[in-house]
């Protein structure tokens, strides 16, 4: 009697990814959708069975953003997105013209596609980036004008499956910038 009731959810180098799943959505406010929780389960399983002992949300969030998302202060990976300008017709075509980045020196791309997101990976192509969108999830990490978007896109970067992330306040912002953090991961396990 007289005590209070605190849940505790530990992960370790036993922990499924459930434990993983639900530390990202409760702490974290992303509701990672089902491949990409497992493909984050065994990031968190190669730190937890490297260094031991149990993962903090603290330094699940860490490992979550080494993996997925690009840090504007410090070059990431090969590619950064600097600019999205867009128009599209109802029912017709998207445009694209976004400044990309590329190791530090920004390229003018342009690409067509039936939205943004076929025509941000349209953009890329003339770049010489193969990548190809298969699956698309988004949610807004908070209520209101002012919420940031979460994007999941599952890619196939040359060859390779795996997922990027994007946030941002803009929808289709998020969405580019997870093709890039896809596209980033790539590059960075092949140069590995």
């Amino acid at each position: 009697m007289g005590r209070t009731y605190e849940a505790v959810i530990r992960v370790n180098s036993q922990s499924g990814k459930g434990g993983v799943a639900y530390i990202m959505k409760s702490e974290h406010k992303l509701d990672l959708p089902r491949r990409l929780q497992i493909e984050f389960s065994a990031v968190v399983q190669r730190v937890t069975d490297s260094e031991g002992g149990e993962v903090t949300p603290a330094a699940m969030w860490d490992y979550f953003q080494d993996e997925y998302l690009p840090n504007p202060a410090a070059p990431w990976g090969r590619f950064a997105l600097r600019s999205i300008a867009q128009d599209s017709t109802v029912d017709g075509a998207t445009n694209v013209r976004v400044v990309l980045s590329d190791n530090g020196i920004d390229a003018d791309l342009e690409g067509t596609g039936n939205g943004p997101v076929a025509a941000f990976c349209d953009a890329l192509a003339s770049h010489g980036v193969d990548v190809r969108v298969l699956d698309y999830t988004e949610h807004a990490m908070s209520s209101g004008g002012d919420a940031a978007a979460a994007s999941y896109l599952e890619c196939a970067v040359g060859g390779r499956v795996l997922w990027g992330v994007g946030i941002d306040p803009s929808i289709v912002t998020s969405s580019l910038k997870g093709i890039v953090s896809a596209v980033n991961r790539a590059e960075r396990d092949a140069t590995a």
